[in-house]
Formats: structure tokens, C-alpha cells, sequence
């Protein structure tokens, strides 16, 4: 079954103009509903939206896809977000990225395009593949990422308080790894911020400071 409607609907999403989550008022709203054959009480909907920033005044395309089997975080139906065109954070790669050694390159390259793109799932599962990178290419020891870890300390690639940073990012990709867990934005871009500052002081930094200095 489809249905149309007008709306004056409110919603936050991202715009790709503001480079933030703003208020967006939904101009047009289509819904196309689905029930399964097998099981009458399970439905599932996508819903195509025009919605425009109330910063701004841009245009945007929304589309939701849905269904009635209910969230255990949120209480309410699950539903999947997607704006088009695609919101980019606006995060660039850290500088001097395009020295990190190439397998390292290429997980963090694309740990960030999962960010820009707005893929939670994926970034964590990145940022964890990044500290995991970091630990093998530095030669750390040990039978699972944890104890990796407490071994930089000893090899003083890294600080105390960095492993204790790198903790915190490794629960953050087994959860998306192993709950499914999609993260927040703004845990994720602060996550991003220290995966930046430990590829900035054990690769780029020292070889920035070697040319400057030789």
C-alpha cells in the first residue's frame, strides 16, 4: 500500500551545507507498506521524504527503511536512515597520512570514508582495525588486542594514559563488532580525534620533525 501526504513534519538530520545535524522540515512524505506472507503481524515500510534544512533552506532526499520489530534500545520500530546526496563530515585525513605505511593507510582511509558517509557500524569496526594495525606493524606481543596493547607501553611506542585511550577504542569496536552497535557521532568523531593524535606521534610527526631537523 502506498500513501502520500503534505507535511510540516520536524526532524534532525544531517546537512550536507551546514556540516551539522539540523532542524529539517519534511516538505513531502511517501510511504510504501509491505506485509510478509508468512507472518501477517510483521510489516515493513520505506518512506521517500523531501526535506529541507531550516538553517540553510536546502534540499534534501530522505529514505527510511522500516519495520514493525521493535528497537531494544529505543523502545520503538527500527528504522534505517539514509540523506542523499551523501553528508560529508567534512573530516579530512590527517596530515602527512599518505606516509603511514600502505596497509595502515588504507584502514584508516577507509575507516574515515565510513565516517564521512555516515556508516557507525563500520567506522567502529575501522577504528578497531586501526589500533589493531598500529599494534602489529609496531611488533607488539601478546594473544589478543588487550595485552597488544599494554605492550606498546613496554616498547614506549606508547604512553600510559595513550593505551588506557586505546582501550576505550578497542571496547568501542568489539562492540560494534560483536553487539552489533552502531555508535554515536559524536563518540565516533572523538574517537576519530584520537586515532589522529596516536598516528600524528608514532608515524607522522617524527618524520615531519626528522626532515625539519636533519
Amino acid at each position: 500500500m502506498t500513501t502520500e501526504a503534505p507535511t510540516s513534519e520536524k526532524i534532525k538530520v544531517g546537512c550536507r551545507a551546514c556540516r551539522n545535524n539540523t532542524n529539517h522540515v519534511v516538505l513531502k512524505s511517501i510511504t510504501v507498506e509491505n506485509s510478509s506472507d508468512q507472518d501477517p503481524e510483521t510489516r515493513t515500510w520505506q518512506r521517500y521524504q523531501i526535506i529541507q534544512c531550516q538553517g540553510c533552506e536546502i534540499l534534501a532526499f530522505l529514505a527510511i527503511d522500516g519495520d514493525s520489530m521493535i528497537d531494544n534500545e529505543t523502545g520503538k520500530p527500527y528504522e534505517q536512515w539514509e540523506v542523499f546526496p551523501v553528508w560529508p563530515s567534512g573530516r579530512s585525513l590527517l596530515e602527512g597520512a599518505s606516509t603511514l605505511p600502505r596497509q595502515l593507510r588504507q584502514v584508516y582511509s577507509e575507516t574515515m570514508n565510513a565516517l564521512n558517509k555516515g556508516q557507525p557500524m563500520l567506522c567502529g569496526l575501522g577504528i578497531r582495525a586501526v589500533v589493531e594495525t598500529v599494534a602489529k606493524d609496531r611488533g607488539a606481543k601478546g594473544k589478543d588486542l588487550e595485552r597488544r596493547i599494554d605492550h606498546l607501553v613496554e616498547l614506549k611506542v606508547l604512553t600510559e594514559d595513550g593505551a588506557k585511550i586505546l582501550h576505550r577504542l578497542r571496547t568501542l569496536g568489539n562492540k560494534a563488532a560483536h553487539e552489533v552497535k552502531a555508535h554515536r557521532a559524536d563518540e565516533l568523531a572523538l574517537a576519530m580525534d584520537v586515532v589522529d593524535h596516536l598516528l600524528a606521534a608514532v608515524y607522522t610527526l617524527p618524520k615531519r620533525a626528522a626532515r625539519a631537523f636533519k
